[in-house]
């Protein structure tokens, strides 16, 4: 083949690899602008769609690791394949939802198990088809995709919603997973490592440990934390919620001892323990943690603020997350272009100190009288400490192991992402909902214009979690109840400041988060993979 040729194959390859990588971003960052929208037509409420993008999250998160292991054992391209195949049944389905049970079944489910044996994949696949020296270009512009979904996708979710529909979205990806497959014949399948047997044992395990742990931070706002709600279930005098994560934790121990026990006795094990003995490594995928929890938790709680609390139209509101968006791409492919040597732990500390930083100006100054002016200094703030961290994690967790074990790391490395992506969607919305109730219920219990009889039934009835719904939706089911005037204006004013209060903690929370993150920041190596350390080539040639 000609050197034209050559490189002309290896753009399609890097096409169809880059293009699965942004339909799998695509989805969290484009549905969060609509989340009022699609909750109203499909039937159910804000925590019902935190519900879906929580569970799309954790499926990828709980099947990651068995996804990389399946396409080590029947050809990275073939799981691949069938991932999209999987993922755009999943589309359609979703695109064709009529309630809540129907989307979870096609986003969370379906598409998650397709993306479980796509990302993985694309990692293998990139060093199947690149010499050596190509790879990191090539798993950057892969990582730059990703990068341009989460920018995009506010804008293109607010285009569909506000113009045609949500449903347009997971159409439009159908199409793109068709042309994903007829590309993906260019592609050059990986070598297959060993045909060995799934270590069937230890994929349950892990997958029922994290679905254990991340199910119960997602129901912790309806049963609580510790102690179990007013009317809500109780094991044994305590929250479902501390029990499952517990439990969650204890599954996870059983099945490091598991792995212990495969690897000593010869057999392959579904992940080898030993690699989170390398620093780099195990820095890099606590970072990754770190970074899609406080972006995940970012991405579910503004759009909120903009669309329910403010009241934008979803175009609007992708507009206004726009700012993010712009520094995010900024910062993620212009640190490796202009400061290609620079110290990837002091671009992961500041990328920490610029998302906290955005996130507590923002809950400092959202107030009732507020408008969403007040997102875009923060928001320009996070987006570059989201990108800064894209633009390193993925080179020093690449380069932290030979290259006979960077089939792994798509696999451990999508779980990290994954799993911070469920927790911090599952933790916000659990925070927002739980100090939104305790303030809504002592707002009208101290408000003069509230009868008495009325915040005594609201504290019956509400206790376990109160939906956060705009003041429109609230007015016609207060107006539709019969609630006179006065009283209906009373609730409306309490439910704002009570929505505000739960933003503020969601964001406090997120802010603590991006801080605790700069204690793990020292497993990132001072100088870039691949680099002369500083002062060796003096000494080099000193003599």
């Amino acid at each position: 083949m000609t050197e034209l040729g050559t490189k002309q194959k290896g753009g399609v390859v890097l096409l169809t690899l880059a293009s699965g990588q942004f339909l799998m971003t695509l989805d969290s960052s484009v549905m969060n602008v609509a989340i009022a929208t699609v909750a109203k037509d499909v039937g159910t409420t804000v925590t019902g769609i935190q519900t879906a993008i929580t569970l799309y999250t954790l499926v990828m998160a709980m099947l990651m690791i068995p996804g990389g292991k399946v396409g080590s054992l029947i050809g990275r391209k073939r799981a691949f394949s069938i991932g999209c195949v999987i993922y755009g049944a999943g589309s359609l389905t979703t695109a064709l939802a009529p309630n809540l049970t129907i989307l979870i079944i096609g986003w969370s489910l379906l598409e998650g198990i397709g993306a479980a044996l796509i990302l993985p994949a694309i990692v293998a696949l990139v060093a199947g088809n690149f010499p050596p020296e190509g790879r990191p270009r090539a798993y950057g512009l892969v990582m730059a995709a990703g990068a341009i979904a989460v920018a995009l996708g506010p804008l293109i979710g607010g285009i569909a919603t506000t113009y045609f529909s949500w449903r347009w979205v997971f159409v439009g990806e159908v199409l793109i997973v068709v042309a994903i497959l007829a590309l993906a014949r260019r592609v050059q399948d990986a070598p297959v490592e060993s045909r060995t047997r799934l270590d069937v044992v230890g994929a349950v395990l892990t997958a029922a440990g994290l679905g254990l742990a991340v199910f119960g931070v997602l129901r912790s706002s309806l049963w609580g934390w510790v102690l179990p709600k007013q009317g809500g279930p109780a094991i044994l005098g305590l929250s479902p919620t501390i029990v499952l994560i517990f439990l969650g934790l204890f599954v996870l121990w059983v099945f490091g001892a598991w792995e212990h026990r495969v690897e000593a006795r010869g057999d392959e094990p579904l992940v080898r323990l030993s690699m989170f003995g390398n620093r780099q490594f195990a820095g890099g995928l606590v970072m990754f943690f770190f970074q899609f929890l406080v972006q995940a938790g970012l991405f579910f709680t503004i759009p909120l603020y903009l669309s329910v609390a403010l009241g934008l139209s979803a175009i609007d509101t992708g507009v206004k997350i726009m700012p993010l968006s712009i520094t995010l791409l900024i910062a993620a492919a212009g640190i490796p272009r202009f400061l290609p040597n620079i110290s990837p732990r002091l671009v992961v500390q500041a990328g920490l100190l610029a998302m906290f930083a955005g996130i507590v100006s923002l809950f400092m100054n959202i107030d009732v009288n507020a408008g969403a002016e007040i997102v875009t200094v923060p928001l320009l703030l996070a987006g570059l400490g989201i990108g800064a961290l894209a633009s390193q994690l993925g080179s020093v967790t690449v380069s932290a192991v030979p290259d006979d074990e960077s089939p792994a790391v798509g696999g451990l490395q999508n779980t990290a992402t994954n799993l911070g992506a469920s927790v911090g969607t599952a933790l916000a919305g659990s925070l927002l909902i739980a100090a939104l109730t305790a303030s809504f219920l002592h707002g009208i219990e101290q408000n003069p214009s509230v009868p008495p009889e009325v915040a005594a039934k609201a504290n019956v009835e509400l206790a376990g979690g109160i939906p956060f719904i705009s003041d429109a939706d609230l007015d016609a089911a207060l107006t539709e109840a019969g609630v006179s005037p006065d009283v209906t204006q009373a609730v409306l004013d309490e439910n704002e400041q009570a929505r505000l209060d739960g933003l503020r903690t969601a964001l406090a929370a997120l802010a603590l988060l991006a801080l605790i993150g700069l204690f793990f920041s020292n497993r990132i190596p001072k100088e870039q993979p691949g680099s002369t350390p500083r002062g060796a080539d003096t000494a080099a040639g000193g003599g």
